[in-house]
């Protein structure tokens, strides 16, 4: 069945339970208030600014927003993009596209003017709704995307080259206009993370959405009693899909906009919440504000937090270990996926595996794997990259068919990513086959390194690059962000590296920020072309 119906199963039968809660500690509100239907209300749960939605609130508004759609002509395979940050209405309008059998093009909120426009053409997208935070970014592109028939503005204070969300979906029915859609049809179009260059476009079947639904509730065990604390953008298929759990099991959600260590850790207590996924960065904020003392675990209600887990890059086994001293008795999992294999699952440590932390793990529910060299397939304790197959695996990457030939062999998706198999079966995430660094002839797999680095008790996050070098071809370099009110000097991350073999001890060391896309990926090709691009910058920073 398509995913649509497990919302409508959830508004039929449990129609005034609340479903979604957004969280904005930032909002500066006076008041908490509880939202509804048509207004806000004061309300007396918690300190922050507080909206809520049931579940009949929720397939009404998806109601409302695919007539409206369908009204002004949008039928299926259109595609509408989406360009909000984290709120409410969200989900109601991801959902409602897919209630008129269009396309869902969600966007990622960095992109800029020129991004925005350039997935628009490459997706061919027929409407865009968008947020205030891109009112600039859509003002300077509004008269050049000339395929956009439709602009909606979700907010306050519509701009004048836009129409208002609220203001013309308060007058569509919330009758389900009930078009016809089976697994085979379209659903979505994602976009890469244009960490290896401009975004691909990935378009995805309902099938997939099911897949990734079945595949995060498989391995998480949501109830419906459990409450899932959701802080990644909704754009990526990571967050939305370890969603796709909450929605199968009928459970609550939070959105929490913000990624304060308190912040999460007051949403956790006061909400009730039962898993959490967190980025790697954020769970090792959390553990420097309560190693600080700065966060004082006692003044919080935390027994009912059952699961912690990362997905989205790869977890530094010191980073579990520091988690476990501080939180024995959570349960611990981390996810490998792709936006081409619909996010997370596809490859998954399971919670009763933690001694094998560091794995990504073994193949997720319903989902195959293999490592090749070429045509090869390698043994057990070889590198070689990592491919997948499953029911969750995009169609094509949309009108890019040579990207498609070179990823898609045989219903296999090959990943780009390296990887080796222990004698247990169990997958260990090497590096990414692009970020390889070669130096006189030795591969060297960065993510190695910055596991061994992230030990070191100063070093806040690490990212190893290659620079380029007359002789040997490249050479390791080390960008470390110290944490915060710590020192270090290079001489002591040279000592430190000693325990590592000769060629894979960093040749220069760079203390400066390590630059994170918005789902946690480290941007080495930004940090390539920084540190790259002259000699005497990458000198200038090794201080």
């Amino acid at each position: 069945m398509p995913i649509i119906d497990y919302l409508r199963a959830n508004a039929k039968n449990y129609p005034d339970e609340v479903c979604l809660v957004e969280i904005n500690p930032a909002d500066g509100r006076e008041k908490p208030h509880v939202w509804r239907e048509n207004a806000l209300v004061e309300g007396e749960i918690g300190v922050n600014y507080r909206r809520e939605m049931t579940w009949k609130e929720f397939d009404d508004k998806s109601n409302r927003f695919a007539n409206l759609l369908l009204s002004r002509g949008i039928k299926k395979g259109d595609k509408v993009a989406i360009l909000l940050m984290n709120c409410l209405e969200w989900l109601p309008i991801y959902f409602g596209i897919l209630k008129t059998g269009a396309l869902a093009v969600p966007m990622n909120y960095r992109f800029d003017a020129g991004e925005i426009k350039y997935c628009i053409d490459l997706a061919e997208c027929d409407v865009l709704v968008f947020g205030p935070e891109f009112i600039g970014r859509i003002e300077t592109i509004a008269n050049r995307i000339d395929r956009i028939k439709y602009l909606f503005y979700v907010g306050e204070d519509c701009p004048t080259f836009a129409e208002s969300y609220e203001k013309y979906v308060e007058y569509a029915s919330e009758k389900d206009p009930m078009i016809s859609l089976d697994n085979n049809d379209y659903a979505a179009i994602y976009f890469s993370s244009g960490t290896t260059g401009f975004p691909k476009a990935i378009l995805h079947k309902h099938l997939s959405l099911v897949c990734a639904a079945e595949t995060e509730q498989m391995h998480h065990g949501q109830k419906k009693d459990d409450v899932f604390l959701c802080i990644p953008p909704l754009y990526h298929t990571g967050a939305k899909m370890h969603w796709f759990g909450s929605l199968v099991s009928a459970g609550k959600a939070i959105l929490l906009k913000g990624v304060k260590p308190e912040w999460i850790i007051k949403t956790v207590s006061e909400e009730k919440a039962t898993i959490v996924w967190l980025l790697v960065p954020w769970a090792q904020d959390i553990l420097d504000k309560i190693d600080s003392g700065e966060i004082d675990l006692d003044r919080y209600e935390l027994s009912q937090w059952r699961l912690m887990h990362i997905g989205a890059q790869p977890v530094p086994p010191s980073l579990i270990k520091r988690w476990k001293d501080v939180f024995p008795n959570h349960e611990y999992d981390t996810n490998y996926g792709l936006s081409e294999s619909i996010g997370p699952g596809c490859v998954h440590l399971g919670i009763e595996n933690i001694h094998k932390v560091g794995a990504i793990g073994v193949p997720g529910y319903k989902w195959e794997v293999k490592i090749v060299d070429g045509d090869r397939i390698v043994n057990q304790g070889e590198v070689g990259e990592l491919c997948v197959k499953g029911r969750g695996v995009m169609t094509c990457y949309y009108n890019d068919p040579k990207a498609t030939a070179e990823s898609l062999k045989d219903g296999w998706l090959y990943t780009g990513d390296m990887a080796m198999q222990d004698e247990d079966g169990f997958i260990y995430l090497v590096d990414r086959k692009k970020d390889v660094i070669i130096t006189g002839g030795e591969n060297i797999y960065p993510v190695q390194i910055e596991d061994f680095l992230r030990a070191h008790n100063k070093i806040k996050d690490v990212a190893v690059i290659g620079l380029p070098h007359a002789r040997l071809g490249e050479i390791t370099a080390a960008i470390i962000e110290i944490k915060e009110d710590m020192k270090c000097t290079e001489e002591e991350i040279n000592e430190f590296c000693m325990e590592l073999p000769r060629y894979k001890r960093p040749r220069k060391i760079i203390f400066a920020p390590v630059l994170r896309n918005a789902t946690g990926k480290i941007e080495k090709p930004k940090l390539r072309e920084i540190y790259s691009g002259s000699a005497s910058l990458v000198e200038a920073q090794i201080k």
